[in-house]
């Protein structure tokens, strides 16, 4: 494993990995913005390789409740450790940034605060709220963690009904104890599952590349279909630190395109697949 792992490192990435450059007046604008609010992104803390193109369109992923993780995912560049105690002016700064950028579709994602009795539910619930009245115009999409099962607590994110409601399955069922130590793909599903029950528009994502195979790849998308998820991301993943899990396949374009046009036909309603795809890509096309 260790030997395989030192061979696909050495690996040339393949052409259709090139991501441009962050340059430009709209990305320095942003980049200014997100330093004077002292707000954490999760294009950032997650090395994202779209942030060049989504800051320089004036664009950018939030993330709440801090910038360290409760949780030590192999594949997530955030910090893991004590996060800080909850700051409850977060929501304001953020729904000021907002309204400062002229955001016209939000996206909304929090470390995992297993810390935290709600897990962080009250915070999200006021960040909602606080976007909505500084900027009603705008929609949001938000991207949660798991609350531990925790229902009561989701429940909360359900009663103030963002346009959207993400949650990533991140792997296959193989890989998930591997890629997502403290996470569970059932009870992620079921969460999947109690969002649509309650109404909610859903979303999930997918990362290839970590030793799946394609049947896997197959039977993780019809498990999404199953709980009527709505909208589906399909990328690569690209190793972010020499700690974290190895890329053990880049996945070709074709390979990706094949994914997609399986989904589609599945019933999902959007399919964004490609090696450069993020759960946050173009996230504005997903509303419906």
């Amino acid at each position: 494993m260790m030997d395989q792992s030192k061979e696909i490192k050495r690996v040339k990435k393949p052409s259709w990995l090139r991501v441009k450059l962050p340059i430009g007046e709209s990305y320095r604008k942003v980049r200014s913005l997100v330093d004077e609010h002292k707000l954490h992104t999760i294009c950032q803390s997650g090395s994202c390789p779209n942030m060049g193109e989504c800051w320089g369109e004036g664009t950018a992923t939030f993330m709440i409740l801090g910038n360290i993780c409760t949780r030590s995912c192999g594949f997530c560049a955030v910090q893991t450790g004590r996060p800080e105690a909850v700051d409850e002016f977060e929501p304001g700064r953020v729904a000021n940034s907002i309204k400062l950028m002229g955001v016209k579709h939000a996206v909304i994602t929090s470390v995992d605060r297993d810390d935290l009795k709600d897990g962080g539910a009250a915070i999200w619930v006021q960040t909602v709220k606080a976007i909505r009245a500084q900027s009603p115009n705008t929609t949001m999409e938000t991207l949660i963690p798991d609350f531990a099962g925790k229902w009561e607590n989701l429940q909360q994110i359900i009663d103030v009904a963002p346009e959207m409601v993400s949650h990533n399955l991140e792997t296959v069922r193989r890989l998930t104890k591997q890629v997502r130590i403290q996470a569970k793909y059932d009870r992620s599903l079921e969460l999947l599952f109690r969002l649509k029950k309650g109404g909610v528009r859903t979303k999930s994502g997918v990362m290839l590349g970590l030793g799946e195979s394609v049947e896997e790849v197959l039977e993780t998308i019809q498990d999404l279909a199953n709980v009527h998820v709505d909208v589906l991301t399909l990328g690569q993943y690209l190793q972010p630190t020499a700690k974290h899990l190895p890329v053990m396949e880049f996945v070709t374009p074709d390979q990706f395109q094949y994914y997609k046009e399986f989904a589609l036909n599945l019933g999902f309603k959007y399919v964004e697949s490609g090696p450069l795809v993020r759960s946050s890509y173009h996230a504005e096309k997903h509303l419906f």
